[in-house]
Formats: structure tokens, sequence, C-alpha cells
């Protein structure tokens, strides 16, 4: 069918008004694959900005928590006094030797143990209870000698304690005076003796060095230094603290073998 040309203006208007309008873009080549690169681009760009902790990252945190929990437990069972050790300890208002027959691990990370006093007595005794350990010889002779002179010992009077390591009063205050020195370092009982005589010291040695250095005599010149409840070491007092300690000591030991350490 012929449809007729449009000749006045009002057709030609009427006619572009009712055809659809065609919007061109410019569409150079390869257009299409760029804009897919560029969408892709995108698309990474956006899920970078929304990561999470990745997965090794999780296995490593979880990994360090068990490491810690490792060593937290490792540290609590390092830190309770070996089966067989020899021992004193507190028992109500009393003082005992004994050797450790077992030990109870606790997950709070203290100990109890059962300890066998030399009258075959057992105690159910807690790790802040133990005032003092030492390891237990392998060999059974030596065992038994060691474990014999600690029962002896652990009731000794202070003059024997003196004696059986040939230490009196005024080599107490000479072993002050060189420890006051150096006011940062604590004085341990096996330092004592090796200061006093020039030697490593025994187990006995180091017991009744710990014995002596807590004596009433003995906190003129230093005081104690505890660590979970345990006296272990000994700081010396400084010079002050040691002159008006020593005076009142002094008028209250005047008869006493102690008082050696008055005319010094």
């Amino acid at each position: 069918e012929n449809r007729e040309t449009p000749t006045t203006s009002t057709e030609k208007s009427l006619l572009t008004r009712c055809r659809p309008h065609i919007i061109k873009y410019p569409h150079p080549r390869g257009s299409f694959t760029t804009m897919l690169l560029w969408s892709f681009a995108l698309l990474i760009a956006s899920a970078a900005s929304f990561t999470t902790p990745s997965l090794s990252s999780k296995c490593s945190k979880c990994l360090m928590t068990r490491l810690s929990s490792k060593k937290d437990a490792e540290v609590a069972v390092t830190s309770a006094f070996a089966s067989g050790s020899f021992v004193e300890f507190r028992e109500k208002s009393r003082t005992h030797v004994g050797k450790i027959e077992s030990v109870q691990h606790k997950t709070s990370g203290g100990a109890r143990y059962t300890i066998i006093d030399s009258s075959n007595h057992k105690y159910n005794v807690p790790d802040k209870d133990v005032t003092y350990a030492m390891p237990c010889p392998n060999s059974v002779g030596k065992a038994a000698k060691l474990y014999e002179d600690l029962c002896r010992a652990q009731e000794s009077p202070l003059e024997t304690i003196q004696d059986e390591l040939d230490v009196s009063p005024d080599l107490v205050q000479m072993a002050w005076e060189e420890a006051v020195e150096d006011e940062t370092h604590n004085l341990t009982p096996a330092e004592f003796v090796e200061l006093v005589h020039a030697h490593t010291p025994s187990a006995m040695e180091k017991y009744l060095a710990w014995k002596l250095l807590q004596s009433e005599m003995s906190h003129v010149f230093f005081k104690e230094i505890k660590d979970k409840g345990r006296v272990v070491s000994f700081k010396a007092k400084t010079k002050k603290s040691v002159d008006a300690a020593k005076d009142v000591f002094c008028r209250q030991h005047v008869d006493d073998t102690e008082s050696q350490i008055c005319f010094v």
C-alpha cells in the first residue's frame, strides 16, 4: 500500500512525535570487552572492602591459645615439688619434716602433697604450707643419711646450727657488709655459704643457712624475701636500719651467745 509523503510542516511534526526515540551511543571497537574488565575490577574492589578474617588467621589464633594454655599447664606442673622430695612443712601450728609420697596437681595451678614423716604419719598438705624442699639423692644410703640429718637439724637450736655451719654471729655481720654493697641483689642460702666459706654448699648446708638467716640475730641484718609464701632469699638492710635493730637486739640479749654482734 502506498503511503502519502507528508507535505506540510504540521504533518512532518506529527510523524516525528509518533516514531520511537532511538538514542545512539558511541560503540568503538573493543568497548564491550573493556566494560567487562572494568566490571570485574569493581567487583574485586568491593569484595576486598568487606573481607573477613581468613581461616589461616583464625587457626593462628587458635594455635596461639592452645600453646598458651599448654605453657600455663607446664608452669603449673613444674612449679610443684617432685615426688620423693624431702620437705619441711607446716601442719596447724607445728613444723614437720617428711618425704613427698605423691603429688596432686590442681587445675588452678596449685598442688597438694601426700607427705609421710619420720614417724610414718601421713599428711595431706597444700603447696603453700611447704616451707622448704630439697631433692632426694638417687643413692639409698645417701638418701637415708640426708633425711636423718634433716630431721635432726629441723629441731636443732641456733647454737647447734651455727656450729654445724661453722658460722659465728660476727661472720653473719661480715656477710651483711658484703651483701649491702649491692642493693638490687637478694642473698640466697647457697650464696651465703659461698660468701662465708668460699665453697659450693651441700644440701644440708643450704638448709642450715636458710634456718640461720631466719633467726632473730640474722633479722638484725637481713629481711626475708618470700615467693608463694615461702622464704627463698634475704635482702640486706640499710646501715641505718641495722644500727637501730642492733640497738634493740643488744638491749634484749645481754648474756646470749648471739650478743657477740653487739661488740663488732
